[in-house]
């Protein structure tokens, strides 16, 4: 008998909705215990999955808020205990409608969707109101527990359990709690790439450090600022922060921040600007503006004006942004930029210049019209104190920009420019030296005057030296130079008068040597060559002949056709020994 009253009791308790809540506890536990059990019995719905599993995220996060509730105080008469009411209310309605979807006794499938998609927004905005007030700070924290960091390797759960606490202590604390909590959460994101997908996963504390953003103290503005910069690192997590409305509250700390916050803040826009959706949104909330008032201010740091105009050139990547950011006189700022003595915004104001003026001709005149030549040439200068990488970047972008038309190309050749390419070709570095052999190798196709002068200001030995060069790419280029050079009859003749030039040519052309892969453009030299008699001779007396002949041999077009003006030199030469005899 006692057994079946035991049986019947235990089955009324199954039976039992969690809609009859324990007697005697507070709307705070009554409402964790409703979510809890919400949150199991949606498990058990087999229509409308999908919603189901977003309702049960957003319970989840809600009843991790309420949950970090029970660790604070709050008189009676709140506007918490006003909001716990309303979720006990929208949680007893989800209650109704996940039974009716276990039981599959609703009426109609849009009536049931368009009431799961009502009830998931009003828990949404559950979460807000719960987050605004612990923003507010109507509840205060009565007592708090700080969990040990994970040590290294420790496992997933571990490390989930460190973030939810870190979030509890962002929501509950004190202002230097809550600095505490963004100094450790930022020392994990920064450590561990897990963290990452973790504080994504929690959700809540992402809305957290939006609405940081937006707080007085300046050390939890700029921590908050550097945990998104982080996050903002990674291509997946970029649209939930844009998502969580992160783009406008960075631009007022940009504008109005402190020095610190002002810094990671426009890492954090640069990092989000590379996708260019939400480069849209960086110019709809007055981002251009901003950005060039800092290029502009001479009290900037020049950390943060290079990021700064990193920005900028993100965005000029929409070309209707693009117009706008000239039309805002972009141009002289970044001029005005390239000609500072800070290498970072310097660099970045070249670059910035650069890809704006890619393929819009009209920004490259206006950066010619405005003294972008000569502004990139001083950077050139050896006897200037920049760095190689600033001067391979001012390299390039005259590559980029001054070979379009022939007045760049006439400004370009009436200043220094010629002779400090010169010299970094013999004397630079592989990166600079590099840049230095393209400008040159570009110069040679740009006209006949600058071969020219090419030849005059002694270019042709220091290619012939290249030819050895470590690198392929500066290889191939020098040989290129070379043969557009000796083209010029003038070239031709100083070449060809110097034996070691002709040489070491044919040495490269040996047919066992594989890795120079630049036998072609050589014969093509040797072609030009061996249009002179000086330099048909020179050739057979160099002692490398049999190098051509092997070429020749294998079929080699270049090299049959060299072996022929050489062999009808030499019976040339045998009729008129014999006519003269």
């Amino acid at each position: 008998m006692k057994s079946t009253m035991t049986e019947e009791k235990t089955a009324e308790q199954e039976d039992r909705s969690p809609l009859e809540l324990p007697a005697g506890e507070t709307g705070l536990r009554q409402a964790i215990h409703l979510i809890s059990s919400l949150i199991s019995l949606s498990y058990s719905t087999k229509t409308f999955t999908a919603k189901w599993q977003s309702i049960r995220n957003k319970l989840e996060q809600l009843n991790s808020g309420l949950t970090a509730a029970e660790n604070c105080s709050s008189s009676e008469d709140t506007p918490f205990q006003a909001a716990i009411q309303s979720i006990l209310s929208t949680s007893s309605e989800c209650h109704d409608l996940a039974r009716r979807c276990v039981d599959f006794s609703y009426s109609g499938k849009l009536l049931m969707q368009s009431d799961l998609d009502v009830v998931a927004a009003k828990f949404d905005q559950h979460i807000k109101d719960i987050t605004g007030i612990y923003t507010t700070g109507i509840l205060t924290q009565a007592y708090a527990i700080v969990v040990s960091r994970p040590s290294v390797g420790a496992g997933r759960d571990d490390m989930k359990f460190y973030v939810r606490d870190l979030s509890t202590r962002l929501k509950i604390g004190d202002t230097q709690m809550k600095i505490q909590a963004l100094i450790a959460l930022n020392e994990i994101l920064l450590e561990e790439e897990k963290y990452v997908r973790i504080v994504i996963e929690v959700g809540e504390i992402i809305s957290l450090l939006v609405n940081f953003l937006e707080f007085p103290e300046a050390e939890i503005q700029e921590e908050s600022v550097e945990a998104i910069s982080v996050i903002a690192g990674f291509d997946s997590c970029k649209s939930i922060l844009v998502g969580a409305g992160v783009v406008a509250p960075l631009i007022r700390v940009l504008e109005v921040g402190s020095d610190l916050g002002k810094e990671r803040s426009a890492r954090a826009l640069w990092k989000l600007t590379e996708n260019s959706d939400n480069a849209w949104l960086v110019s709809a909330h007055g981002g251009v503006t901003v950005l060039l008032n800092i290029c502009c201010d001479g009290n900037s740091n020049g950390e943060l004006i290079g990021s700064a105009c990193g920005i900028l050139k993100n965005l000029a990547g929409v070309d209707e942004i693009k117009r706008f950011i000239v039309e805002e006189g972009a141009v002289s700022v970044f001029l005005k930029l390239a000609r500072s003595k800070d290498e970072v915004p310097m660099i970045r104001a070249i670059e910035s210049l650069q890809s704006m003026a890619c393929g819009d001709e009209s920004i490259r005149r206006a950066v010619i019209r405005e003294g972008g030549i000569q502004s990139l040439v001083r950077v050139l200068d050896p006897k200037s104190s920049f760095s190689s990488k600033t001067r391979e970047i001012a390299m390039r972008a005259v590559d980029s920009l001054c070979f379009s038309s022939m007045n760049s190309l006439n400004i370009l050749m009436g200043s220094e420019f010629l002779n400090w390419v010169l010299f970094f070709v013999r004397n630079g570095d592989v990166s600079i030296q590099e840049s230095a052999v393209k400008v040159a190798f570009r110069l040679c196709g740009a006209s006949e005057e600058t071969k020219k002068t090419m030849g005059d200001a002694g270019f042709m030995p220091e290619l012939v030296k290249l030819l050895d060069s470590k690198s392929f790419e500066i290889r191939e280029m020098a040989a290129e130079a070379l043969s557009n050079m000796v083209l010029i009859p003038k070239n031709r003749r100083r070449f060809i008068q110097d034996d070691t030039n002709i040489v070491r040519v044919l040495q490269l052309l040996d047919p066992e040597e594989e890795k120079l892969g630049i036998k072609k453009i050589l014969l093509s030299l040797l072609v030009s060559l061996s249009n002179s008699n000086t330099g048909r001779r020179r050739i057979v007396a160099s002692g490398y002949l049999k190098h051509l002949e092997k070429l020749a041999e294998a079929d080699v077009t270049e090299a049959k056709r060299i072996i022929k003006k050489l062999s009808e030199n030499k019976l040339r030469n045998i009729f008129k020994l014999i006519w003269n005899s």
